[in-house]
C-alpha cells in the first residue's frame, strides 16, 4: 500500500490547476510520463490513446479559437497543453498490441460502434492514467472539457481516424491560482453494495 504522503500527493493533496508558473517541461520529462501512463490497463490491452503535446506559443495558437473563452488564459499560461485523443482504428495494431491472439481485434475491426465506444473508453481510462503519472512525477494538471471539438479535430486530426477527447494543462501550477476545493460526494450518495 502507498504511504499517506503518496495518497495525498496523488489524490487528497492535488488540486486541477487554472495557471502555472512559467517553468518549462522538457522533452524528457514528457517521454517518462508517457512510460508510466502507457502501463495502465486497457481492455484486450488496445491502448487508443494518442497525444499532441503542445509546448511552443505557436502550437498553443493553433487551439486557442478552439477554446471557450474562460480556457484560454490558462492554455496560454501551461507550459504543455496535452491533446487527449483516441484512435478509432486502434484495432490495426493486433499483432502489436496482442499478439498471443491478434484475431480477438476481428470484432473491433467488423464493428465501428463497437470500436469507436472502446476507443473513447480505454482512450479516457488512459488519460486518467496521464493524470496520475504526471503528479507522481512532479507536474500539475488542468484537465479542461471547454473547446469547440469538431474544430479540434479539424485542426489536429483532419484525417477522421483519431478524435480528440479532452485537453490537460501540464506544468508546473501557481497555488495563488488555485480555487477552493469543492464538495464530493458520499460514499451513500454514489456507491451501493449489492
Amino acid at each position: 500500500m502507498m504511504d499517506e504522503k503518496a495518497l495525498n500527493l496523488l489524490f487528497r493533496e492535488a488540486r486541477s490547476h487554472n495557471g502555472f508558473l512559467e517553468k518549462p517541461v522538457d522533452t524528457a520529462m514528457l517521454m517518462a510520463l508517457y512510460e508510466l501512463l502507457k502501463m495502465g490497463p486497457t481492455s484486450a490491452n488496445c491502448s487508443p490513446l494518442r497525444i499532441i503535446f503542445l509546448r511552443t506559443q505557436e502550437a498553443k495558437a493553433r487551439l486557442l479559437p478552439a477554446l471557450s473563452p474562460g480556457n484560454v488564459d490558462k492554455a496560454l499560461s501551461a507550459p504543455v497543453v496535452a491533446v487527449l485523443a483516441h484512435d478509432i482504428h486502434f484495432y490495426r495494431r493486433a499483432a502489436q498490441l496482442f499478439p498471443h491472439r491478434p484475431e480477438m481485434y476481428d470484432s473491433f475491426a467488423a464493428d465501428a460502434q463497437l470500436a469507436e465506444t472502446t476507443a473513447f473508453r480505454n482512450g479516457t481510462l488512459q488519460g486518467a492514467y496521464l493524470m496520475m503519472a504526471a503528479r507522481s512525477l512532479g507536474l500539475d494538471c488542468g484537465p479542461m472539457s471547454g473547446f469547440d471539438e469538431a474544430m479540434v479535430n479539424q485542426l489536429f486530426f483532419p484525417h477522421g481516424d483519431v478524435r480528440v477527447n479532452f485537453l490537460c494543462n501540464l506544468g508546473y501550477g501557481d497555488a495563488s491560482k488555485v480555487f477552493s476545493r469543492l464538495p464530493r460526494l458520499a460514499f451513500s450518495d454514489a456507491c451501493s453494495i449489492q
